[in-house]
């Protein structure tokens, strides 16, 4: 872990259902480095949500647990720690310390009885031991940072007295106020118009460069994550499907899941329109697999129009087709 800041290692998480135990994550394998920015991709129920929580150490508890791995963390004292076994008083220690959390919805993550303010200030007095005036001063100063206009005003009101676009600014300013090493952002701006969401995406790419922190960014579109992300991760019935640097992905993707996600990407540039691109997206056919009845071979194969007998016996191997850029496909070469 050299030059590592987190580094997940054959993950498996599983949780206890009524129906069985459901294995959402199946040997994840993902490194971050200090400063960088991930984009982990894919449709709702394929494992990235739940691989962002078991690094968090939030998953509920007698029902979900991490069954197998590591995920190793390199704190700020320089010592690496694995989050998998760390205990809940560890844990806490270090969420929003040292790892913080940008939730998809703010309105169900802020407290609606508590001034925005004091839920700022909140996390500078737990980690940080502030005063309350201080711890004050300093969520003042986050408003300012997350480009919160009448800071000082703004941070008398409640979060229902906020647009949707400043209650995840306000979010995204709880999560800073420590200056964290790593920010997670799962779905930030799912709940947010076309505009508002640049703006979000915007500033987090300008914070990271201020901060220097490295990003973990979860989302289900591509489109989104072209302008920020360093990597990307495509996620597919809890395992990563492909992994490559982000020009990688987008000028020669090798999966094809991944290939599909791009093309449902609205596009208007000029090669679509002279391709007749404009007003129809390709769907993506059926539906996402089954986590309690998993199909033989490979999740996507099913879906899959290169499919053949053989995805739906073997389980493919994650391999490394250029430098970095791994696939987990059979058949990646036929159809690149």
């Amino acid at each position: 872990m050299t030059d590592k800041l987190l580094d997940i290692r054959d993950l498996v998480t599983e949780f206890k259902t009524e129906g069985g135990v459901l294995q959402a994550v199946k040997g994840v394998n993902l490194s971050l480095a200090a400063g960088e920015t991930l984009a982990v991709v894919g449709e709702s129920g394929s494992g990235k949500s739940v691989t962002s929580l078991s690094v968090l150490g939030l998953l509920p508890k007698k029902v979900g647990q991490i069954v197998q791995g590591e995920i190793l963390f390199r704190c700020r004292d320089g010592a690496v720690r694995d989050l998998a076994t760390s205990s809940d008083r560890s844990m806490a220690d270090i969420r929003g310390s040292e790892i913080a959390m940008v939730f998809q919805e703010p309105m169900t993550s802020l407290n609606p009885t508590h001034r925005i303010g004091a839920q700022i200030a909140e996390a500078a007095r737990l980690h940080e031991k502030l005063g309350r005036k201080a711890a004050r001063a300093r969520a003042i100063e986050m408003l300012k940072l997350v480009e919160i206009s009448e800071a000082e005003r703004r941070a008398e009101a409640y979060p229902h007295q906020l647009s949707g676009g400043m209650r995840q600014r306000v979010m995204i300013a709880i999560a800073l106020v420590c200056n964290p090493s790593l920010l997670i952002a799962d779905e930030p701006t799912t709940a947010l118009d076309s505009t508002v969401q640049l703006q979000i995406l915007e500033l987090l790419r300008r914070l990271q460069g201020e901060l220097g922190m490295a990003t973990l960014f979860i989302t289900h579109n591509l489109g989104v994550v072209a302008e920020i992300a360093d990597r990307v991760a495509v996620m597919y019935g809890g395992r990563i499907v492909e992994d490559a640097p982000m020009a990688d992905i987008l000028t020669a993707p090798r999966h094809p899941y991944t290939r599909a996600l791009l093309a449902s990407v609205p596009r208007t540039d000029h090669t679509a329109r002279a391709a007749g691109q404009r007003d129809r997206l390709q769907a993506i056919p059926g539906s996402m697999v089954d986590p309690m009845r998993p199909p033989p071979g490979c999740d996507f194969a099913p879906r899959c129009q290169w499919s053949k007998d053989i995805c739906s016996t073997d389980v493919p191997a994650l391999e490394n087709v250029a430098a970095g850029h791994n696939v987990r496909c059979c058949r990646w070469r036929e159809i690149q």
